[in-house]
């Protein structure tokens, strides 16, 4: 079975930090999209509207959170990663200090 998630996160609102930041996103290291497909993660797309960014994750049903965080807080190359995202990233209003990416809640799904 698929799951998907929806997370919103803000950027930096500087164009010049928002292409830099795009730029890293056409080609990521490779030790990334491992640990990506590695979690159970099967697709994830990020779109961008201003600073806001929205990621789209399927998963399958071995992918959780916890795990995924887990398994990246022992992966020195996700950690360099996320260290250098973190840059052109700020965290969503009312997020908590700790969160980056924020997990949206469906409110609406239309199925025919």
């Amino acid at each position: 079975m698929k799951h998907k998630y929806i997370l919103i996160l803000d950027l930096v609102d500087e164009q010049a930090s928002i292409k830099q930041y795009e730029a890293y996103h056409e080609q990521i290291p490779d030790e990334i999209a491992k640990s990506i497909s590695d979690s159970g993660i099967e697709s994830m797309e990020i779109y961008r509207y201003g600073n806001r960014l929205v990621m789209e994750i399927l998963a399958n049903d071995t992918f959780s959170f916890e795990a995924k965080a887990k398994a990246d807080q022992n992966n020195e190359a996700v950690q360099a990663w996320e260290s250098l995202m973190d840059k052109f990233q700020q965290r969503i209003p009312g997020s908590k200090t700790t969160e980056k990416w924020v997990l949206t809640k469906r409110i609406f799904s239309l199925k025919n």
